[in-house]
C-alpha cells in the first residue's frame, strides 16, 4: 500500500468511527427517551437495562451506518480541500479519481459489513429487545405507598398512611383492608406503626404492624339471619405475609419472538415464503373444488360448454319456464337465490385469504430485501458525500452535518414511505425496499461526474448573470407597459 493510500485511509476511519459513536450515543439517547417510562419505578437492575440499551444500539444500525458514511465521507474531502491537501495533490498529477480509490474499497467494506449487520446481527437484536421488552413490562413498579390516601397497589389489600419517616421507612397511623376473600370490607387492621419489607426474590411482602387493633366480621350468613359476628384483636406486633407475583424481573426464553419477520434472517424468510406459497397452492385448490363441484358442474368442461354460443341461444327463460307451474318457477327463483348467495360467500372468503396471504407475502418479500437496501445505502451515500465535500471544501463538523441532515431525512422519509406504500400492496416489495436509495443514486452520479470532471456543479456566477438578466427584462417591460397606460 502506497504512502498517499495510507494517508487518505487514516483521514476517512478517523472522521467515520469518531461520527458512527457520536450518531450511535444520538440514536441510542432517543430510544432510551421513548423507553424511558418503561424502564423507571420497576426495581431492574443495571445489565438488564445495559442489555436493553445494547440491543436497541444494534436496532438502530441501519439508521446510524449510512449517516455516518455520508457525514465521515463529506468531512474527509472537505478537510483535505479546505487544508489545500486536495489542490497539492492535483498540481503533483493526481486526480480525484485516483484519490477516491482507497475510499471507494473501503465504503464497498462498509457495505459488505452492513449487509452481515443486517442479516445476521439485527435479526438477533429484535429478538433480544421484543423478549426484554416483554420482560420489562410485565414487571410491575416497585410498591410506592403514598401519605394521606388510599393505596390499592397490592392485589387483594387496601393501605392508607398518615405520615413515613424517610430515613428508616417507618410509616405512622396505618390502616390497611384485607380483600382476598372478596366478601368486601371484613377485614381491617389499624396500628400506631408499620413496616413495609419486601423478601430478596421480591415474591412476597412482609408487612409488620405495631401497637394496633384488627377487627374481622363474619358475614357467612344463613337465609334471613341478620346476625353479624365481630371479632376484634389487639396486638403489640402482628406480621402479614403478601405473595407478590410478577414483581422481580424474570427473563424469558431467548426465542420466544424468534418467530416475528425483522426477527429472521434471509434463509429463515425463504423457508417462510417457501410455506406459505405452498398455502397458496392449497388454498387455490380448495376453492377450485368448491366452485366446480359446489355449483353443481361435475366435469371441468362444463364451463367451456357454457361459452359456446350456440348452446347459450337455445336456453331463453321462457323455455325454462315453459313446463313448470307458478309454484315450481318461484322454487327455481328461491334455488337460484340460494345458489348465487353461496357463490357470492365463497368468492368473499377467497378474496379474503388471498388478501391475508398477500399481505404476508408482501411483508416476508419487503423484508427480504431490506437485508440489501443497508448495503446500497452505505454506497450510494459516499458517492454523494465525497464529491459533495471535494467541491465545497468544508471541513469539521458544521457544514458536513447540516448537508448530512438534509440529504438523510429525504432519504428517511422515502424510506417509510416507501415501506408502509409496500405493505399496503401499493407498489412492489422491491420498488418498496430500495425507493429511498433509487431517490438518491442520481444525485450521487451528477454529483461524482461533476466532481471528477473537475467543473462546478453549480455556477454562481453564471446564476446571476441569467438572474441579472431577467431583471433588466422585468424592468424593462414594466416601464414600457406603465408608459403606455400614462399616454392613455
Amino acid at each position: 500500500m502506497k504512502k498517499l493510500d495510507r494517508f487518505i485511509l487514516t483521514s476517512f476511519l478517523g472522521p467515520f468511527v469518531m461520527v458512527f459513536l457520536i450518531v450511535v450515543f444520538i440514536l441510542v439517547m432517543q430510544f432510551l427517551w421513548l423507553y424511558i417510562d418503561e424502564l423507571v419505578g420497576k426495581g431492574l437492575s443495571l445489565w438488564v437495562i445495559l442489555e436493553f440499551l445494547m440491543w436497541g444500539s444494534c436496532t438502530i444500525l441501519p439508521l446510524a451506518m449510512p449517516l455516518a458514511t455520508l457525514i465521515a465521507s463529506i468531512m474527509t474531502l472537505g478537510n483535505m480541500g479546505e487544508s489545500n491537501e486536495l489542490l497539492a495533490m492535483n498540481a503533483a498529477g493526481i486526480s480525484l479519481k485516483r484519490i477516491l480509490i482507497p475510499l471507494i474499497v473501503v465504503s464497498v467494506g462498509i457495505s459488505i459489513s452492513a449487509f452481515f449487520v443486517s442479516n445476521n446481527l439485527i435479526p438477533v437484536a429484535y429478538n433480544k429487545i421484543y423478549t426484554l421488552q416483554y420482560d420489562i413490562n410485565k414487571t410491575k413498579e416497585e410498591i410506592k405507598i403514598p401519605t394521606g390516601t388510599f393505596y390499592n397497589g397490592i392485589d387483594g389489600y387496601t393501605l392508607r398512611i398518615s405520615d413515613r419517616n424517610k430515613e428508616n421507612d417507618i410509616m405512622y397511623d396505618v390502616m390497611g383492608y384485607d380483600h382476598t376473600k372478596n366478601k368486601g370490607n371484613i377485614s381491617v387492621a389499624v396500628a400506631d406503626s408499620g413496616l413495609i419489607k419486601s423478601t430478596p426474590d421480591k415474591s412476597a411482602l412482609v408487612f409488620t404492624l405495631f401497637n394496633g387493633i384488627s377487627y374481622e366480621e363474619d358475614n357467612t350468613m344463613k337465609y334471613r339471619d341478620t346476625t353479624l359476628v365481630l371479632s376484634k384483636i389487639e396486638f403489640d406486633m402482628q406480621e402479614i405475609v403478601i405473595p407478590l407475583k410478577n414483581y422481580a424481573f424474570q427473563k424469558s426464553e431467548d426465542d420466544k419472538y424468534g418467530n416475528e419477520i425483522m426477527a429472521k434472517n434471509l434463509k429463515s424468510l425463504q423457508q417462510d415464503r417457501d410455506s406459505i406459497g405452498q398455502a397458496y397452492d392449497k388454498m387455490y385448490t380448495k376453492h377450485w373444488n368448491k366452485y366446480l363441484y359446489g355449483l353443481g358442474l361435475k366435469y371441468p368442461t362444463q364451463l367451456d360448454t357454457a361459452k359456446n354460443k350456440g348452446y347459450l341461444d337455445r336456453i331463453t327463460r321462457d323455455s325454462l319456464f315453459r313446463e313448470w307451474t307458478l309454484q315450481e318457477e318461484f322454487a327455481g327463483m328461491d334455488e337460484s337465490t340460494d345458489h348465487s348467495r353461496n357463490v357470492q360467500s365463497m368468492t368473499e372468503s377467497f378474496e379474503r385469504e388471498i388478501a391475508q396471504n398477500s399481505y404476508f407475502l408482501r411483508k416476508i418479500d419487503l423484508e427480504s430485501f431490506r437485508k440489501f437496501t443497508l448495503s446500497f445505502a452505505c454506497l450510494v451515500f459516499f458517492f454523494i458525500g465525497a464529491p459533495l465535500g471535494a467541491i465545497i471544501r468544508k471541513g469539521g463538523l458544521g457544514t458536513p452535518v447540516i448537508i448530512s441532515a438534509i440529504f438523510f431525512v429525504l432519504y428517511w422519509v422515502v424510506d417509510i414511505s416507501g415501506k408502509k406504500l409496500a405493505t399496503d400492496g401499493a407498489i412492489t416489495p422491491l420498488i418498496g425496499a430500495f425507493i429511498s436509495t433509487l431517490v438518491l443514486l442520481p444525485m450521487g452520479i451528477f454529483l461524482t461526474w461533476k466532481a471528477t470532471s473537475e467543473s462546478s456543479p453549480f455556477n454562481i456566477e453564471s446564476f446571476k448573470q441569467e438572474a441579472v438578466k431577467a431583471f433588466k427584462k422585468f424592468k424593462k417591460k414594466y416601464l414600457w407597459r406603465k408608459r403606455v397606460k400614462g399616454q392613455k
